[in-house]
This record gives structure tokens, sequence and C-alpha cells, in this order.
């Protein structure tokens, strides 16, 4: 199908399961706030621990993927975040609860560097870039339908949410298990170790750029509906709000990603991270349910842009036995700006005001995008080759996305 393997189609399937039941972490602060009774500041501390455990999901996943396969790693993954989600739920103290919430973070992000790298093993490098993107397609589809439905769901009961997002988690693993073979290169002599990334460094200054938006970015989930709340808008008007989002990337990027390969990777990247803090700063204009439209169609061009020229450079600079490392190293940066981003967005917001946080988001998204802009040697790196010797012949015959383009 669109020319790419099976394998992607039912690991797309799956993930597109997943996130129509990816209640929890959309409603969290609005879950502690209401049903448990926290503030604003406790509620964003809690939620900001999600971000804490996500943090070592990305390292800690990326070597079960390349050291007990890529089935595997999502297969536990799947199953025991699936546990936790439900112990979240059923948890009632404040320590419970803060006990919770960061291994929940841990377990069900482990999956992720096992994903992507097993779409870079069956997906070949020209087609890598519109893999990506069609992932994250069917990802945002399942956001769009969930941050809809979360609020009728909540409605019915807090614990549905819990219970449902732990249900279609388990989907996923079992699309896993009845249809993904084990994609990790049996062929490939494994002489490379996992804390290679963080000492290769062209990709850690990639890395480093893209947690300055994903600090940006992370204020969507927290912060975000933290200031709406606070502006006087609703858990259904927030929920029906952030469905744009997705909506928008359901009908834009299968248009990027048709036309992304015509052009410099790190200046995709450049821009999608100005129009990120762009979209963003928008909103310390906010006073209505517009503003914050507004600044969200903005910030939603920014991600689809990343979103998928992102994880196809990573796996062009990967060598093929350390795929879900580089992954993971890469998602690492994603966890880590989940930690910092929501209390330090909950911090300024409480102290010096809405203005001061989405100004700062405006600030960091344009020193990322000129970053990206100096640090040119990624966007072209497929001389990736040069830097592992004997990974040309996974390559052999791939133009790596970026090589020639306008």
């Amino acid at each position: 199908m669109l020319g790419l393997p099976r394998t992607f189609w039912i690991l797309w399937t799956g993930a597109l399961i997943n996130r129509l039941g990816g209640f929890v972490i959309i409603f969290l602060p609005f879950y502690l706030t209401r049903a448990r009774g926290y503030s604003t500041a406790q509620a964003g501390l809690i939620a900001s621990l999600w971000g804490a455990g996500a943090i070592g999901a990305g390292p800690l996943g990326g070597f079960l993927a390349d050291r007990f396969g890529r089935r595997a790693t999502m297969l536990f993954s799947t199953v025991t975040g699936a546990a936790m989600m439900i112990a979240l739920g059923l948890a009632r103290t404040p320590l419970e609860i803060a006990a919770c919430v960061p291994v929940l973070g841990l377990l069900s992000d482990l999956y992720r560097p096992a994903v992507g790298a097993a779409i870079a093993d069956v997906v070949p490098a020209a087609d890598r870039t519109r893999a990506y993107g069609y992932l994250y397609w069917a990802i945002n589809l399942g956001v769009a339908a969930a941050s809809v439905t979360a609020g009728l769901v909540a409605d019915l009961g807090w614990w549905l949410l819990f219970a449902c997002d732990a249900g279609t988690t388990l989907v996923f693993g079992a699309l896993v298990l009845a249809g993904v073979p084990e994609t990790r290169p049996a062929s490939i002599e494994r002489r490379g170790r996992a804390t290679e990334p963080y000492r290769d460094r062209p990709f850690l200054a990639f890395v480093a750029i893209q947690l300055l938006v994903a600090i940006v970015y992370w204020q969507c989930n927290v912060t975000l509906a933290l200031d709406m709340e606070q502006h006087g808008i609703s858990p259904k008007q927030f929920g029906a709000i952030v469905a744009l989002n997705g909506l928008g990337i359901v009908v834009l990027q299968p248009f990027f990603v048709g036309v992304a390969g015509r052009y410099r990777r790190h200046r995709l990247l450049a821009l999608s991270a100005l129009l990120t803090g762009l979209g963003f700063g928008v909103n310390a204009f906010a006073g209505g349910a517009a503003v914050y439209t507004a600044g969200l169609a903005l910030w939603t061009i920014g991600e689809i842009g990343w979103s998928s020229v992102g994880p196809s450079i990573v796996a062009d600079l990967s060598p093929p036995e350390l795929r879900g490392s580089y992954q993971g190293a890469y998602q690492l940066a994603w966890g880590i700006a989940g930690c910092v981003g929501p209390p330090a967005g909950t911090l300024v917001l409480a102290r010096l005001g809405p203005t001061a946080l989405w100004g700062g988001c405006a600030a960091v998204g344009t020193l990322a995008a000129a970053l990206h802009l100096l640090d040119s040697r990624r966007g072209d790196r497929g001389r990736a080759q040069e830097v592992h010797p004997g990974a040309g012949a996974d390559r052999a015959g791939s133009r790596p996305p970026g090589v020639g383009e306008r």
C-alpha cells in the first residue's frame, strides 16, 4: 500500500488505535484539579512527572530494541503500560499518584524507539520521511478523536479515561503480537555500544536544537490547558480546540509528505521551529478561543514539519545495529523537555504571567530556527557510512532524503 511494507501499516494501525484512547495525558491536569482537588501549581508539578519518567524511556527502550528486539520491546511496553494506567486510575493519595505518574511515563513510552527502529529496518531510506510522516499522521488522527471524546468520557466518570486508555494500548500490543515479525537485522554484527549516540557530536547538535523546540511544544499538554482554564475555557472547549491540531495534521501532513523531499531538511526544520515558537507566542494576546485557535494553527504547521523530518534524519544517522539507541537518544530530548517544560512554564505563568511565558516561547522558537540554519551539517549527512563503517551495505542504492534538494 502506497509503496510501504505491510509491517509498517500494522504498526501504523496499532499507533492509531493506541492514540484513539490516549485520554489520560491530555486530561491529566483537569483530572488532578477537578477530581482530586489539586491546585494549579500542584497539578503542573505532578503532570510533569510523566515527562520525568519518559526521560528514561528513550535510552532504555532503544537499548532493549537493539539488545532483545523491536517486537519484544513493543510487547513489554504495551502490556506493562496498560497495567500501570489502571494503577494510576485506582490511586487516591498524593503519594500514590506521584509514584504512578513517572512509572507510567516510562512504560507507556518505552515502545517508541522500537517502532522508530522497526520502520528504519523495513522502509528504504528514500521513503522514510514519508513513512514517519504517515505514522505521525495516524497518531494525530487518534489524538484529534481522543481530545473530543475524552471530555464526554470524563462526564461519565473519570475512571473510564484510564480504562479506555489501557484497553487501546493492549489492542496495539495484540496487533504487534499477531502481525509484526522481528525486524532487527539478524545478520548485522553488533559491534556498536548503546552509548555511541551520546558521543556523536553532529547528532548531539541536532538533538540539542530539537530539545529547544520540544520545550516550547510541551507547553501544549499542561501549561496551555492551565492558561486556557484561567481565561474561562472549559474542558470541553479545550478538547475541541486541541482537536483542531490533530485535524490540521490529518489534512495537511499528507500534502507535506508529498513535497518535503524537494527541500533541504535543515531549512524545513528551521521554518518548523519558527512557526512552533510564534504559534505559542500568539497566546500572549489570548482572551478567548479565537486567539488560542489562531496560535494553534501556526504551531500545528510547525509540528507537521519536524515530526516527519526529524526521525528520518535520525534514521539516516544511525548504524543499523544501533537504530534503537539513536531513536531512543532522540526521544530523550522530548523526555527532558517533558520534565523541564511544564514546571518551567507553570512557574513563569504563576510568577510572571502569560505574556512573559508565551513571549519566551516565541524567543526560544526563533533561536532554534537560527541554530538549525547554522547547523547545516546534518541536513545532507548521507555520508553516514564514513562515520559508521560497514553500514553502507544497508544503505546501498538508497539516496537519503535531503541529498541534492533545493
